[in-house]
């Protein structure tokens, strides 16, 4: 089996999942988003993925998001680049305006450099801390308010939904508190009308919990290892 022939026939498997979560959810298949977690990877596994017809990809890194949108430039099928990782200030310049959603908005201060930088209509979301883990990015519970109050300030940056990365648990049940935690948040801020502020997206699940997310609301999930493996480190 070749490479290429090993990430469709994940590919296969987890389109199959989430459908199966969907149902199981009350929820046709395509309330559900894969963004197909390319970090790490080479870009032959994007092109392959493109092949196999997915679409999304999510980088967690600035820097290798630029350069793996520059391999495809020359023409055939684009991604449809997503930004999920932590987000600093220098590196706003490679994503705003270049990516079609960023799920990782967390202070003003970033918000108002992606406005900026934006050439364009730019997506976001709000990344939320919602266990309150010092170690992890996104914006406490008690700041979300504020965060979405601030879009409405702001030229080109609009805020679509809400993103959480839960504490890791080895029981993905256990994990459901958080997903629906975020649900609930976005129900709450949802009812408040804000200008460039909808709200409808939940970016929520990975690899080992996506299930556990889709009967949660998830909206968006963020699958990487079960696609392509484990990744290079060093």
């Amino acid at each position: 089996m070749t490479r290429a022939q090993d990430i469709a026939g994940r590919l296969t498997e987890v389109r199959q999942q989430i459908a199966d979560a969907a149902g199981r959810a009350g929820r046709p298949a395509e309330s559900v988003r894969l963004v197909a977690v390319s970090k790490k990877m080479p870009a032959d596994d994007v092109r392959a993925a493109l092949a196999a017809g997915q679409l999304d990809f999510g980088e967690n890194y600035a820097q290798e998001l630029r350069d793996k949108r520059a391999a495809f430039e020359s023409g055939g099928a684009l991604p449809r680049w997503h930004y999920i990782g932590p987000l600093q200030r220098n590196k706003v310049k490679f994503l705003a305006g270049q990516v079609a959603l960023i799920h990782s908005v967390a202070d003003v201060d970033i918000l108002e450099e992606i406005d900026r930088r934006a050439g364009a209509a730019q997506d976001c979301l709000v990344q939320v801390n919602i266990a309150g883990e010092a170690q992890k990015s996104g914006a406490p519970l008690e700041a979300v308010p504020a965060l979405l109050d601030a879009f409405a300030r702001c030229e080109r940056a609009s805020c679509v939904g809400l993103m959480l990365i839960p504490p890791f648990d080895a029981d993905a049940a256990q994990t459901r508190r958080h997903f629906a935690a975020l649900r609930g948040l976005r129900d709450r801020e949802a009812a408040i009308a804000r200008p460039r502020v909808t709200l409808r997206e939940l970016s929520m699940g990975m690899s080992g919990d996506f299930v556990e997310a889709i009967a949660e609301g998830a909206t968006l999930v963020r699958v990487g290892t079960a696609i392509f493996g484990a990744r290079v480190t060093g």
